[in-house]
């Protein structure tokens, strides 16, 4: 168990580019939901919210997966 504090300060960068996932993931969200909400007949942007969710949830997934990595 020592090894997975250096594994989480190693996994810092990618969880950079998480939180910019992120960050661009909620931009997608709000913008697909307010379309979709004034128009329902955009029904090409109904599968872009739960993209958008998933990249929201992406620095969470991309630490945790680079932890279980690190062999201890």
């Amino acid at each position: 168990m020592a090894c997975r504090p250096l594994g989480f300060l190693i996994g810092l960068p990618f969880m950079l580019v998480g939180l910019i996932l992120s960050i661009i993931g909620m931009v997608l969200w709000i913008l697909a939901s307010i379309i979709v909400c004034i128009c329902p007949c955009c029904l090409c942007l109904v599968p872009i919210p739960p993209l958008a969710v998933s990249l929201i949830k992406a620095p969470v997934s991309i630490m945790y997966w680079f932890t279980k990595q690190i062999p201890c």
